[in-house]
């Protein structure tokens, strides 16, 4: 289960344990229930802290355990077993039920602890998901902090019957007191703010009580966490506003092309920019959504979706980019609902069932590539008349017995009961007949969009919605620079967004030195 490796790693990560942790294993006679035990008994092994103890199984999800802590008040569950993506988290989970310290502020610890009621949350999730860790350790963080607060993480793939009753078809999804709560990335910050009442107003307050910036990064992403370092390195006062710290990068599975790294996933690099920029003393503000740019009297005013905002002399606007939709009938109403942007996430959930994949470039290929191990049958539909992608990849994909490929098709309509995806509508662009498919899933491949829809009268943007801006990064507006995705620079690359935000933060502070002393006073 665990090879020499890996315990080692695992033995040396829990001599931090400050407590005793008890594991309560909940596990029948099947497979994957000799599976569970196995590795609750290696991980035993690790730590004479660590003890198992068998429970009832009546009324249990098996296979499945607890963890908790004698005298302490921990309602903590995993049904499944949480390998992949989800060992982290089970690592992070014993570890804090062991009383060992977790590495967030004090204010969000603090807050978590004043939260009362009764909150039972249920995360679904899949071993491949790169976005369930990030849900699965922030609530079993408050479930160890809160006694209020419970929380079971399950493998949806594991426990089909309860995802096709509960209608789960994306993850990572999340059920609080057997109510659908949200799904998608959350952090502990956001989920907190939908149940802490006043949590989103006092937000607002300490934002606005910010001093002004010397420079203020708008996005997160690669390019925004360059530009942040490398401001913060001139010693200037600086901010970062994000709506999710990480951007794109935390929806990405595999990077094999940042140099100098041979292999890491989106999540870890994503965690690293964040580390690395608060390493020096630049401001972050996260879950916060700019919606408005304008100048002023001190330089620029950026207002949040919160109605807080930020001011600053100099600003770097790196937004990033977001999944382009179809934009037909039936999409937005059936997103999450059969219709999915990450198969890498999704996938699992619609083992044994027909999907399509839409887009004929590296990414719907790659994807229709990965499915076709895991669904009955992949329809791949195009738009041109041939794929895009790769002559490797499609190689790849024609090689496959349960993959059929719909070229010079225009998807026209996504159609559901009102529940859940069963099928779409095409037409053929040769003969204009219009043809229609049965499917469980559709999985949109189809590029990225900017996301500047908030700058269109602020800045100059080009016919895609893309910021332009000259070989400075400076845009058409004097002290906004901007970086990455959003931007006019061809080939959309993180190792491309860096080099940029480090440009653009470079060329935000000789703009600075060069304004009049009474500006810069001012």
């Amino acid at each position: 289960m665990l090879d020499t490796n890996l315990k080692t790693q695992l033995k040396g990560y829990l001599e931090r344990l400050v407590r005793p942790v008890e594991i309560i294993a909940y596990a029948g006679d099947d497979a994957k229930s000799r599976e569970l035990l196995q590795l609750l008994e290696q991980i035993r092994e690790q730590s004479d802290k660590i003890t198992i103890k068998h429970g009832n199984v009546a009324g249990a999800r098996v296979p499945s355990f607890a963890l908790t802590s004698p005298g302490e008040d921990i309602h903590l569950v995993f049904a499944g077993l949480p390998l992949g993506h989800e060992f982290t988290s089970l690592v992070l989970a014993l570890l804090q039920a062991g009383g060992y310290p977790p590495k967030v502020e004090q204010a969000l610890i603090d807050q978590i602890r004043g939260i009362k009621g009764n909150f039972r949350f249920e995360t679904y999730y899949s071993l491949s998901c790169q976005n369930c860790p990030d849900v699965v350790q922030a609530l079993n963080l408050m479930a160890v902090l809160n006694p209020c607060i419970k929380h079971v993480a399950i493998d949806g793939a594991l426990f089909q019957d309860e995802v096709a009753e509960r209608q789960v078809m994306s993850v990572p999804s999340i059920f609080l007191n057997g109510e659908a709560f949200g799904s998608g990335r959350m952090g502990a910050e956001e989920i907190l703010a939908k149940i802490d009442t006043g949590a989103g107003e006092r937000a607002a307050e300490a934002i606005n009580a910010q001093a002004p910036f010397d420079v203020l990064v708008v996005g997160g992403g690669p390019a925004g966490a360059a530009a942040a370092v490398y401001a913060a390195r001139k010693g200037i006062r600086t901010g970062v506003v994000a709506d999710r710290f990480g951007g794109q990068v935390l929806d990405t599975m595999s990077i094999e092309n940042f140099i100098s790294v041979t292999h890491t996933e989106g999540p870890k690099l994503a965690r690293a920019l964040e580390a690395h920029v608060r390493d020096y003393d630049a401001e972050i503000i996260n879950g916060q959504q700019a919606v408005k740019l304008e100048r002023i009297s001190e330089g620029f005013k950026v207002t949040l979706a919160s109605g807080a905002s930020l001011t600053s002399t100099s600003v770097v606007l790196s937004t990033g980019a977001r999944w382009r939709k179809m934009g037909v009938p039936g999409e937005q109403q059936y997103i999450n609902k059969g219709v999915a942007f990450c198969p890498h996430c999704d996938g699992p959930l619609f083992k044994g069932k027909r999907i399509a994949v839409i887009g004929g470039g590296n990414s719907g290929v790659e994807a229709a590539i990965d499915l076709a191990g895991l669904v009955s049958h992949v329809t791949l539909i195009e738009f041109d008349k041939a794929l895009r992608a790769d002559e490797v990849l499609q190689r790849k994909l024609k090689s496959l017995p349960n993959v059929t490929v719909l070229t010079s098709a225009k998807t026209t309509e996504v159609t559901g009961d009102g529940k859940r995806v069963t099928g779409l509508t095409y037409e053929d662009r040769i003969s204009g007949e219009t043809r229609s498919l049965a499917l469980e899933g559709i999985f949109v491949q189809i590029g990225l969009v900017p996301n500047t829809e908030w700058l269109k009268d602020t800045v100059s943007l080009n016919a895609r919605g893309e910021i332009i801006t000259d070989l400075y990064g400076a845009t058409s507006v004097p002290g906004v620079f901007a970086a990455g995705d959003c931007t006019t620079a061809p080939y959309k690359q993180i190792v491309i967004a860096m080099g940029e935000g480090a440009r653009a933060s470079l060329a935000a502070f000789d703009y600075l030195i060069r304004l009049p002393a009474e500006e810069q006073a001012a």
